[in-house]
């Protein structure tokens, strides 16, 4: 038996990654992550949620970012810890939710348009663009790269003037409902992702109508 398809014609469907392409991460790269650092747990991830966005957003680089966390967390590391904070954290956000990834195989199988708008660092965009799945997209949108963050109305007209299509011709599925209504504030359809399964109702009764 062959491989089911999904087919939204004249629909583009664009995606998030992290939690959504991607599982969350697991204990135990946080575990690691602590082992490695050192230092008080709580200065650090407070720190390392604070300074995500400076990071997604372009203004930090991937060494820039763990200075700024060692800072706030009362540590001086060197680059060979910076890195290797670095190789720890980085597959925590790229391990595949499998149900998610079917999914866009079968899109993809069916003709649908794809692309990805992540809220993602610059050390991202080469596996957004070039990793198994990313291969089935025809645009990946890292926000690093235009300077930009979700729910900003901006970076959703970039996607769309990147893909040249109307708000009416695209779907957006994030894990954030911030981000999803930003974009429904634009008149472009989107689903707030909880798990495939819903997923794929949403998008089966898109293809319905």
């Amino acid at each position: 038996m062959g491989r089911m398809t999904l087919s939204l014609p004249g629909r583009t469907v664009v995606f998030d990654y992290g939690e959504v392409i991607s599982r969350s991460p697991a204990e135990s790269f946080r575990q690691r992550l602590e082992e490695i650092a050192g230092v008080d747990p709580a200065p650090f991830w407070e720190s390392y949620g604070r300074n995500r966005g400076p990071l997604d957003g372009g203004d930090l680089s991937v060494v820039d970012y763990w200075q700024a966390v060692a800072r706030d967390s009362g540590a001086t590391w060197s680059l060979s810890t910076i890195h290797r904070l670095w190789a720890v954290d980085f597959p925590s956000w790229i391990d595949p939710e499998p149900g998610t990834v079917d999914i866009i195989e079968e899109l993809h199988d069916g003709g649908t348009r794809l692309a990805i708008l992540s809220n993602a660092g610059f050390d991202f965009a080469s596996p957004l663009r070039h990793s198994p799945v990313g291969s089935l997209f025809e645009r990946a949108f890292v926000s690093a790269e235009l300077h930009d963050l979700k729910p900003s109305a901006s970076i959703y007209r970039a996607v769309l003037d990147g893909l040249g299509i109307t708000p009416d011709d695209m779907v957006f599925i994030d894990n954030k409902r911030e981000n999803v209504e930003g974009a429904e504030a634009l008149g472009i359809t989107g689903h707030v992702f909880t798990t495939p399964a819903l997923l794929r109702e949403f998008l089966v009764s898109l293809g319905a109508e």
